[in-house]
């Protein structure tokens, strides 16, 4: 069954019951290529997602700033290895953006919260043994819901390359720690899925679709 799923939502990254109307009516989009990111609508409406693109285009400049400045001091092991961190940051955050727009433009890929929650989470041996999640740690079917749900939460949320990283360790890590008939719950499946694909697609694994022309009124 969860493999059914993996393959039917390969194209989305959501999840989440609806409480107010979504920023587009995803009713409007083909539903041969949008099926998956149809079946979601978020919680928040135009108003809310404006202002986090504004936010995020306003740290996607600072980010350029500081790879710019990075670039332009001398060569050293130490600067390379800041330079590479925030390279990768830099990606992540437009890819986080262009979900956003196409949120905002054609009701896809929104992602189920627009802040960004506060995550640190070393998966190095020595570094804390569980990631810092706020759903209790509890592996019956109510609990790994609860769990695949803010796991999907958090992924979709990543800004950095450590977040999207890290992230996909703790989905890896918990899961092990569930029993396969647990972790088959369609819910549950359905929300790791739709992380797993948010991780993808903000690594830059998956193109990203062009948005489809802007209707003039």
């Amino acid at each position: 069954m969860r493999a059914c799923l993996v393959l039917a939502l390969a194209a989305g990254c959501a999840g989440g019951n609806s409480v107010r109307p979504p920023p587009s009516d995803p009713d409007d989009q083909p539903r041969s290529t949008l099926a998956a990111e149809d079946a979601y609508k978020p919680s928040y409406g135009k108003a809310e997602l404006q202002k986090a693109l504004i936010a995020e285009r306003g740290a996607e400049a600072t980010a350029e700033r500081r790879v710019a400045d990075l670039e332009a001091r001398p060569a050293d092991t130490l600067i390379a290895d800041q330079l590479r961190v925030a390279t990768a940051d830099l990606g992540v955050r437009r890819r986080f953006i262009q979900t956003l727009e196409a949120c905002d433009a054609a009701g896809r890929w929104c992602p189920p919260r627009l802040d960004d929650p506060p995550w640190a989470f070393d998966p190095d041996p020595d570094g804390p043994p569980d990631p810092p999640m706020t759903a209790a740690l509890r592996f019956d079917h109510e609990g790994w819901r609860a769990l695949a749900g803010e796991l999907h939460g958090r992924a979709c949320a990543c800004r950095t390359i450590s977040c999207v990283d890290s992230v996909g360790v703790a989905i890896d890590q918990l899961e092990l720690r569930t029993a396969l008939a647990i972790q088959d719950d369609e819910t549950a499946t359905l929300s790791v899925t739709r992380a797993r694909e948010c991780l993808f697609r903000l690594r830059g694994k998956a193109a990203m679709r062009p948005l489809p022309a802007p209707v003039e009124e």
